[in-house]
C-alpha cells in the first residue's frame, strides 16, 4: 500500500516550476517568441499527443526510444506523447498550411522524454525552436543559424561556440565505398567515438581503394577552425558532386557567420553526425564554457515531411527553455502594491487603473494581514494613492 507521503513524490527527471522560476521562464518565453515574430516566424501550437505513426514519421530510431506510447481509448490506435515538435511542424506544413515557397514557423511547449537526454537533464523540457520550410538554399541554413545565435544572445548566453558539420560528407564516402547498412552504422559509431584503432581495423578488413581508405582515415582528423575546410577540399577533391556541395555549404556558412557574428567561435567537425539518419545536410550545435550540454542544436532535414506527401526542404533549431534560464537575467519590474480588502467603488477603480498601467496589485482578503514592507494603496484626503515602501 502506498504511504501518503509517497503521493507527493515526482518521477526522476521531473520537477515542479515554482513561482519565482515560473515568472522567469514565462518572461524568457515571451521575449524569445517576440524575437521570432520580429524575424517573420509564425507561432504554432501542435497538440501534446497524436497518433504514433504521424509523430515518428521520418524521425529515426532515437526518437522512437524517447517517446512515451499510449493507447487511444476512443480509436484503439497507438498514440505518442511528443518527444520532439519538429515532426508535428512538418505535418502542419504539409497539410494544414500548404503554402508555396518558404514558410517560417516557431513554437514553444512542453515535450516528454522516456529518459533524460543528458546528465541532470529534465525529462519534460520546454522546447522552443524555429523552422524554415521550402528552401534548399544554404541561405536558409544561414538565416536559421543567425536566428539561433540571436536567440541565445537574447537569453543571456555569452562566449558562444558553434560546432558545425555536414552529414553529406560521410554519406558520400559511405556510398562510394558500397557499405551495407550494418557497416555504415558501425562506421558511424566509430567516428562518434573518435576510435582511431577501430577505424583502421574496420578499413583493413575491406578491399577499398587506397585513396578511399585515406579519405576515411583523414576524415577523422578534419576538425578545427574554418581552415580545416581547405584541407577537406584537398583530401576529398573529385570524390563526388554531393561532397563538393557539402563543402561549399560549409564555406558559405563560415563566411556569413564570420561577417555577422565575429564574436562567435566556429568549430568544424566533419565527423559530427548527430541525427545522421534524420538530418540530410548541415548539422550544428551551440555551446558555452561550463555548460554540461549544448545550448541549442539543429540542422537540415529535407525528408521529414515525405510521409505526409510533401517532402519540402527544411532546416531549423531548438533549445530547452529551462536550460537557458541559467543565463537569463530577468527584471521583475516594479514592486508589488498591496491594496486593502473592501468593495469601495473608488478603491476598486484605483486597483483597476493601476493594473491597466502595468502595475502588480494584490488586494487583501478579509482578515488577511498586510505585509509590513512594500508599497501600499492607502486612502488619503478622499483619494487612493500608492505609498512607497
Amino acid at each position: 500500500m502506498t504511504r501518503s507521503v509517497d503521493t507527493w513524490l515526482l518521477p526522476d527527471g521531473v520537477a515542479d516550476v515554482l513561482p519565482a522560476e515560473a515568472a522567469r521562464l514565462e518572461a524568457l518565453r515571451r521575449r524569445l517568441l517576440d524575437r521570432f515574430a520580429a524575424w517573420g516566424y509564425q507561432l504554432v501550437f501542435p497538440p501534446l499527443m497524436e497518433y504514433l505513426d504521424s509523430l515518428l514519421t521520418g524521425s529515426g530510431h532515437d526518437l522512437d526510444l524517447m517517446t512515451f506510447k499510449i493507447t487511444d481509448q476512443i480509436s484503439g490506435r497507438m498514440m505518442g506523447v511528443r518527444a520532439d515538435m519538429t515532426p508535428q511542424v512538418a505535418r502542419l506544413d504539409a497539410h494544414c498550411l500548404p503554402v508555396d515557397g518558404p514558410a517560417r514557423y516557431c513554437y514553444a511547449g512542453t515535450i516528454l522524454n522516456t529518459r533524460p537526454v543528458g546528465l541532470a537533464a529534465s525529462r519534460c523540457p520546454v522546447q522552443i525552436g524555429a523552422e524554415l520550410y521550402g528552401s534548399a538554399d544554404v541561405a536558409a541554413d544561414i538565416e536559421v543559424l543567425r536566428l539561433m545565435l540571436d536567440t541565445l544572445a537574447l537569453a543571456g548566453c555569452r562566449e558562444l561556440h558553434l560546432d558545425l558539420g555536414h552529414v553529406g560528407i560521410f554519406g558520400g564516402l559511405a556510398q562510394r565505398a558500397g557499405l551495407s547498412a550494418d557497416e555504415e552504422t558501425r562506421l558511424f559509431d566509430i567516428y562518434q567515438r573518435k576510435a582511431v584503432a577501430e577505424l583502421r581495423e574496420f578499413l583493413t578488413a575491406r578491399p577499398l581503394p587506397d585513396d578511399l581508405q585515406a579519405q576515411f582515415e583523414g576524415l577523422l582528423r578534419l576538425a578545427g577552425p574554418a581552415s580545416v575546410l581547405s584541407a577537406a577540399r584537398e583530401l576529398l577533391a573529385g570524390t563526388s558532386a554531393d561532397i563538393d556541395d557539402a563543402l561549399a555549404a560549409l564555406d558559405a556558412v563560415a563566411t556569413a557567420l564570420t561577417t555577422s557574428h565575429p564574436g562567435v567561435t566556429l568549430y568544424f567537425d566533419l565527423t559530427e553526425l548527430r541525427g545522421y539518419h534524420y538530418h540530410t545536410g548541415l548539422v550544428f550545435a551551440a555551446y558555452t564554457p561550463g555548460a554540461r550540454t549544448e545550448l541549442a542544436k539543429g540542422g537540415r532535414y529535407d525528408h521529414v515531411g515525405e510521409a505526409f506527401g510533401r517532402a519540402r526542404p527544411a532546416t531549423g533549431f531548438s533549445a530547452d527553455l529551462k536550460s537557458l534560464l541559467a543565463y537569463f537575467t530577468h527584471d521583475a519590474g516594479t514592486a508589488l502594491i498591496v491594496a486593502p480588502a473592501g468593495e469601495d467603488a473608488a478603491l476598486l477603480a484605483a486597483i483597476t487603473r493601476l493594473r491597466s498601467a502595468g502595475e502588480t496589485v494584490r488586494q487583501l482578503l478579509p482578515g488577511e494581514a498586510a505585509p509590513a514592507t512594500g508599497r501600499h494603496l492607502v486612502a488619503q484626503a478622499g483619494q487612493w494613492i500608492v505609498m512607497p515602501s
